[in-house]
């Protein structure tokens, strides 16, 4: 069980950190949670496919989330304004 609800608290709050740097550019406060989620399943990938490695643990999920919820807001809001 732990190791499906921590990918899923850290992409929380990735996701709410991500939607606080890009303030004014965030879809609300779900929205910006559930990109979290997918921002840490693309950041976990982007590095992967970039073989970048921050190290292990908590704190390395917790960048490599929030820099995939970025990227992922960043594909949004491009997306948003065609």
């Amino acid at each position: 069980m732990n190791n499906f609800l921590w990918p899923i608290i850290i992409g929380i709050v990735a996701g709410f950190l991500a939607g606080k740097v890009t303030k004014g550019k965030g879809f609300g406060v779900i929205v910006n949670l559930l990109v979290g989620v997918g921002g840490a399943i693309l950041g976990c990938w982007l590095f992967d496919q970039l073989e970048i490695s921050i190290g292990t643990g908590l704190l390395s999920t917790l960048i490599t989330a929030f820099i995939g919820a970025i990227v992922l807001l960043f594909i949004i809001n491009l997306l948003k304004k065609i």
